[in-house]
Formats: C-alpha cells, sequence, structure tokens
C-alpha cells in the first residue's frame, strides 16, 4: 500500500535546533472545568458519558439532577429520546444556598464531582458512566450520615402531540403537519421493592412514520428486506443500590442514615428480533453481567480506558506573552480538549453523533427531546465535521458508528438507485435517516406516484451527492491511517464499488468525452450549476487513491472503471472575481441559496490545492475573494485558511470561534450555541479541532510552517501508515520531533 510524505509543520525552524527527550503523557487536567456555584438552570449542565450513554449533571434548587440519552433510544417516530431526568434530594442538604459548593469535570478520570456542605457536614458526590459496561454510577461519601431520595422523571412523554421540525417523519416544508405527531407514553413498572424500573416500547402506529417514509420514496418494497427499524424497540433503565427501597413506583430512597451511599442507573435498548427474551429479562441479565466486577475494579478499569484515550494524542497550546486562563491560547486549547472529550462520551454507540446536540441536547423545559431540526436525521454537511478530526486525533473506534451507518444503508441506496435510474450503483443523499431515506420533510409530500421527477423536492438537497465521494475520501483515509484490512473489504471497497459506479453510469459525457454534471448543484449554496467543483475535486483527488490500493483488494474491472472516471473528470472550473483569477465553484452556477464556498472544497476536503501543492496563489486568491467569511457551525474557513498556510487567518478564526461569545447561553464551555444547528452546536467544535490539527500535521506532500510562532505547543497526533507524531515548540524553536510507527520509534530532525 502507497502512503502519502506527511511533515510536521510547527515553525519555520532550524534544522539545527536541539532535541529533548520526550516527556511524560500531558495531563488535560489543567482544562477540567470547575463551578464554583450550582447552576440556575439546565443551560448549567456538565457532560460525562462512555460513548453511547451520556448525561447532562447540574445542581439546582438544592436538588442533583441529570439527564440521560442514549444512542439507540429512537422512539416510534424516530425521535433520540432522554431515557428520563434523575432527581436526587439529599438530606441534610449540602446544596442549600448559601453553603460551599464545588462542582468539577475531572477529564483524566472521565467523571463529574460535586462536594458542598458545611466543613465537617459535607458530602462529595462522584458521578460516571463506566466506559466499559452500560451503567450510571452515583457514589456519594460524607463527613456525617446522610440519606437520599432518587425520583424519576419522564413526564413529557405522555401522549402529548409534539411541535415537530423540518427532519422530523411528519413534518412538511410549509410547516404543517399532515399527520399529528405524538408521543406514546413510557410504561412505569410497578410492584417493586428495590428498584424504579421504566421502559418506552414503541408501537406500530396507524399512521407508521417508517413506512409512509418509504412508501413516499417509492420504496415500500425494501420494507420486506429489513427487520423494522422502530416498531417494538423499548429503551429504559432500572434504577437500583445497596439500602434503597421503593417508594411508590418512582421513587427510591435509602432505608437508613449512613456516611456512604451508592446507586446505579443500567440502561438498555432492545429490538424485537435481540435473542435473549424479552426486555426486561435482557436487563436483569445485564445488570447481574455489569455488578459481577467489583465497583472498586470497575472504577480502575473505568480510569484505565481513559488513560489510554488521553494518551493516544494531545494537542496543549500557551502563550508566553499571555498564560492566563484568558488568553486566546488557553481557551482554543480548552476547547480542543472537551470536543474530543464529548465525543468520546458520545462516539461509541450504535447510531452515529448527532449534528444538533450530539446526547448532550436538553431540548426545551417542556421536552428535553427536542432539537431543532429534527431528531431522526443526520445532515452530512454537518455530521462530517465532527468525524474528520478523529483522525489525527487517533479516535478510530469514534469513527465506526459513522461509517457502520452507511455500510448498513448501502442495500438501500443500491435499491433505490435501480428504483429511480434503472442503473446501478448508489447515491445517498445529505440529510437521511439511519435506514438511508431521506427525511420525508426534505423530500416533499408529493406522492411518489404522481412526482415528474423522483427526486428530492427540497432544492437545497435535490442533487447534493458530493457527500457520497467526501464519505468515500475519509474511508479512505481512515484506511490509511489504520491498515484495516476487514475495513477495506467490509466498507470501503462496498461503498467505493457503488459509489463509483453511479458516477459512471448516471452522467453522459460532452463532445470532448467528460462527464458533463447537469442537472447538478454546487453544495446547498447554487441551487443550479454545471460542473460544479466539488464532484470534479472529488472525482480527481479520490479516483488516483483508489487506483493506489493493492491490486489483491481490487478487481480489473473496478480498476478500469476508476481510471475511466480519473479521465472524464471535467477540467476545474477558472474565472475571473473582482478582476483576479479565482477557482470557481462551478462551470455554471446560479440561484444562490446557502452561505458555502463550494470553490474552495479543492482544499478541503478534496486536497487540490494547498501548501506545497499546484497553483497554491491561486488557491489563496479563491480563498480571499470568497463570498462567505462566517466563522461558526459548519463553515471551513478556518480548516481551508490553515491548508493554504494562512497562519493569522487561522488564528483570528479560531479565536473567535473558542471565545465565550460561542457558548455564552450555555455554562459549560464547549456546548456551543446554536449557530445554525442546535446546542450544543458540536459541528462548531469540530471545525475547531480540525483547523488547529491542520496548522500542525497534514499528511500529504510537503508544506511550509503554519504555527503562530508566538505560541507554544506540545501535541501527539496520528498520520498514515499507524504513525504518531510527537513534538514541541517553545519560543519558536522546536525542541522535540519523535515518529513512531509499529515496528519503530526514533526521533528525526525537522526539515
Amino acid at each position: 500500500m502507497k502512503i502519502r510524505t506527511f511533515l510536521v509543520i510547527a515553525l519555520a525552524l532550524s534544522a539545527a535546533c536541539p532535541l529533548a527527550a520526550r516527556a511524560a503523557t500531558p495531563s488535560p487536567a489543567a482544562y477540567n472545568v470547575v463551578w464554583d456555584s450550582p447552576s440556575k438552570d439546565v443551560t448549567g449542565t456538565m457532560p460525562v458519558g462512555n460513548g453511547d450513554i451520556g448525561l447532562n449533571v447540574w445542581v439546582e434548587n438544592g436538588d442533583l439532577l441529570f439527564l440521560i440519552g442514549k444512542s439507540d433510544a429512537w422512539d416510534e417516530n424516530a425521535i433520540n429520546c432522554k431515557l428520563a431526568r434523575v432527581r436526587v434530594k439529599i438530606s441534610p442538604n449540602p446544596f442549600a444556598p448559601g453553603l460551599p459548593f464545588r462542582q468539577s469535570l475531572l477529564l483524566p478520570e472521565g467523571a463529574i464531582e460535586i462536594t458542598g456542605g458545611a466543613p465537617g457536614a459535607t458530602v462529595k458526590t462522584r458521578i460516571w458512566v463506566d466506559a466499559n459496561r452500560p451503567v450510571v454510577r452515583v457514589e456519594s461519601t460524607g463527613d456525617q450520615p446522610f440519606t437520599e431520595e432518587i425520583q424519576m422523571e419522564n413526564s413529557w412523554r405522555d401522549g402529548r402531540t409534539l411541535k415537530t421540525e423540518t427532519s422530523d417523519l411528519f413534518k412538511n416544508l410549509t410547516g404543517n403537519d399532515l399527520y399529528p405527531t405524538k408521543n406514546s407514553p413510557d410504561v412505569v413498572v410497578g410492584g417493586q421493592k428495590d428498584r424504579g424500573l421504566w421502559y418506552h416500547q414503541n408501537p406500530k402506529p396507524e399512521n407508521d412514520g417508517y413506512l409512509i417514509n418509504l412508501k413516499l420514496q417509492g420504496m415500500e418494497a425494501y420494507a420486506d428486506k429489513i427487520p423494522h427499524p422502530l416498531a417494538g424497540r423499548t429503551f429504559g433503565a432500572a434504577i437500583l443500590g445497596d439500602g434503597f427501597v421503593s417508594v411508590g413506583e418512582r421513587s427510591l430512597k435509602s432505608s437508613q442514615p449512613a456516611r456512604r451511599q451508592a446507586f446505579s442507573v443500567h440502561p438498555l435498548t432492545t429490538l424485537p428480533a435481540n435473542p435473549g427474551g424479552n426486555w426486561a429479562t435482557q436487563l436483569e441479565a445485564q445488570i447481574r453481567k455489569t455488578d459481577s466486577v467489583p465497583l472498586e475494579k470497575a472504577w480502575q478499569d473505568h480510569v484505565a480506558w481513559w488513560s489510554q484515550f488521553w494518551a493516544r494524542s494531545w494537542i496543549h497550546i500557551t502563550d508566553p506573552a499571555s498564560p492566563g486562563t484568558d488568553s486566546a491560547a488557553y481557551q482554543i486549547s480548552r476547547a480542543y480538549q472537551l470536543c474530543r472529550f464529548m465525543n468520546a462520551c458520545a462516539g461509541r454507540g450504535a447510531q452515529p453523533i448527532k449534528f444538533n446536540g450530539s446526547l448532550f441536547t436538553v431540548g426545551t423545559p417542556e421536552n428535553p427531546d427536542y432539537r431543532r431540526w429534527g431528531g431522526p436525521g443526520f445532515w452530512f454537511q454537518n455530521q462530517r465535521l465532527l468525524y474528520w478530526p478523529m483522525l489525527a486525533a487517533g479516535d478510530y473506534d469514534l469513527m465506526e458508528p459513522w461509517f457502520r451507518m452507511y455500510r448498513e444503508a448501502l442495500p438501500f441506496a443500491k435499491d433505490r438507485t435501480q428504483r429511480y435510474f434503472g442503473h446501478d450503483g448508489a447515491f445517498f443523499g445529505e440529510t437521511i435517516y439511519f435506514w438511508g431515506a431521506e427525511a420525508s420533510g426534505h423530500y416533499g409530500w408529493t406522492p411518489f406516484e404522481q412526482r415528474k421527477s423522483p427526486l428530492c423536492e427540497c432544492s437545497y438537497l435535490t442533487y447534493y451527492w458530493q457527500s457520497n465521494l467526501e464519505n468515500l475520501a475519509m474511508m479512505l483515509d481512515y484506511f490509511d491511517h489504520t491498515g484495516d484490512l476487514a475495513f477495506a473489504r467490509q466498507t470501503l471497497l462496498p461503498h467505493a464499488e457503488e459509489i463509483t459506479k453511479f458516477y459512471d453510469l448516471h452522467y453522459q459525457r460532452d463532445a470532448k468525452g467528460k462527464i458533463r454534471f447537469d442537472p447538478a448543484q454546487s453544495l446547498e449554496t447554487w441551487h443550479t450549476a454545471t460542473n460544479p467543483l466539488p464532484e470534479i475535486a472529488g472525482l480527481k483527488t479520490q479516483m488516483p487513491r483508489l487506483l493506489e490500493l493493492p491490486e489483491s483488494l481490487t478487481t480489473s474491472d473496478q480498476r478500469t472503471r476508476w481510471k475511466r472516471l480519473l479521465d472524464d473528470a471535467p477540467p476545474i472550473p477558472i474565472g475571473e472575481k473582482n478582476g483576479q483569477k479565482v477557482i470557481l465553484p462551478a462551470e455554471t452556477f446560479s440561484r444562490e441559496k446557502n452561505v458555502e464556498n463550494p470553490e474552495l472544497y479543492g482544499v478541503f476536503p478534496y486536497r487540490l490545492h494547498g501548501v506545497g501543492k499546484p497553483d497554491l496563489e491561486l488557491a489563496r486568491e479563491t480563498f480571499r475573494q470568497r463570498t462567505n467569511k462566517q466563522e461558526r457551525c459548519w463553515c471551513q474557513n478556518d480548516t481551508q485558511a490553515a491548508l493554504l498556510g494562512l497562519t493569522e487567518e487561522v488564528k483570528k478564526i479560531l479565536t473567535h470561534r473558542a471565545s465565550a461569545a460561542s457558548y455564552n447561553k450555555s455554562r459549560f464551555p464547549a456546548f456551543w450555541n446554536s449557530h445554525y444547528d442546535w446546542t450544543p452546536d458540536v459541528d462548531h467544535g469540530g471545525n475547531l479541532q480540525l483547523a488547529l490539527q491542520f496548522l500542525l500535521l497534514q499528511s500529504d506532500g510537503k508544506t511550509l510552517p503554519a504555527w503562530p510562532k508566538e505560541w507554544d505547543v506540545d501535541f501527539k497526533l496520528h498520520a498514515p501508515g499507524n504513525t504518531t507524531i510527537e513534538g514541541r515548540s517553545k519560543s519558536g524553536e522546536l525542541t522535540n520531533l519523535t515518529f513512531t510507527t509499529p515496528s519503530e520509534r526514533r526521533t528525526v530532525l525537522p526539515e
């Protein structure tokens, strides 16, 4: 396998700089978030999780509360739900007004610690979601004996009609619901002596949103090919702890005062096809298995997982001229660690991280399940920026749910291509449900048999298919990094096979034998276009990479097709803007509707242009002439500027991204405001991570320096070939650079 060359780009450094011994792994503890007062409401929550189960934790009006999210808790409307809100009342109350208080997110341990109470009467509570097992642990110790009462709250799921959003199953583009979207109540199991027990079991309603979604898109026959993804899905939890007894159906109370109280929440989601009996039976077996491991051993294993996670990679920045926590360098560095932490808390579940809030959205006061832009949909333009930074961070395990969704939805995409166009291959839309279909409201509510075109009626998305090539690029990067042959055979190559078939068969060739992308669009911005830059750059960059794969993995037919697509790709569209020669978003383009810069997709995600690459000045001029200069959410100006070596531009945008103004509607400093998405805007944080990484490491071709010389940095990042690079720069001098492969570890001088 051909692995691209790479360089660390920290500074314009002399090859004669001294080298220092590698220090111990830096601790993320410097970025622990600490509050010295309780929160006023749910906007003051802290995140913690284990990759599948996520908590929002806060103290309000003397009570400890947390919301429980789970990646596969999809109700009958395909809304990702909170399992419940848990309220803990401690007596005597250590969180009463006027008493000392401290709430800390402990990043090295992946836990939250809350201490309250007067000296000699304090209570310390540790809350953690076991990194290795499906359980929430809440352990409290006090100077004096105390009691706890635990209340489970889920009153917002009571059969009410919900306010819907754009990608919800029953939302149309005019804002009028064709069907009322109602939730069904949870079941609270009574008669329990030592636990609280509840679940939500999805009924198969008369208006089945999944079947309506398929029928609307002419895909009703597909319903017979896979199990119904929603009907019968059951999710819920049990709360129990030593010495706790039931007080009604929704409450537990410690049977007597003690200096230590501990309870656990055991969540579970099942599908009708799951083996092992009904939900309650499977939950009981899960509890026995989880609790067979002594609690202290489970905690040690949990801390070991987080220690390993933080040792994978890091970026720690300091500004010698402004060493305090108010400096831009500290805020950017803290934002990077917190975003990685949140992804680790939400990124190892059955479903991908959702762009509009991850597992940590708190909804509205009347409905914690609510999300702007809808509960079910995954929007590629936003999702991708959560996942690109995971490569350089070495967080490959967090990428699996994203790739899995597309792997499992590929048969749907193939069937749809045949149904719509009568040819082989596959294409995915931009906004899809996890089974692969377009969001119903975007697709439009005209019955399939009455349509002139089978395509999505929302013009923002009708021909937005470049995501198929960008996902291919991410898969190729993953394979370059890991060399995972099983991934190549099971995920990368099936995706490449069907996507390249689609591009080969779907488009006509012009008189010169070049592909004519028409009709087409250039991202969501130019709704009418011919030969859009993203598609052209995608073919020109990704077909050579496919051709470089080991011939043992590929076939002669595949290589012939990939070579044909490369040869037939149209030229990059070039023109003028404000009297300057620039790259264009397409050969022709009109109907501007959004705020992307598709002309810069040849910089990122398709790396045709950049430092050390052809036409750098052309790409830089295109950047200077760009129309859209937003510095938030999915607008990737900082990422592209980093690849163009525009250091000061990147520094300015990153400073803005990480500033308090980006999260001041929430107390937690990485719960980014709802810039375009929903709070927390994890898309906003993904861009920050990616741009920061590209200032330090670019994994193809030689580069010129891009790191701000006035900032010191200590970093470890991942590159192709299972390679890690560690370095430290201080006062403009690189004092250490270490290159590590699976078979060797050596120190190298910078070029």
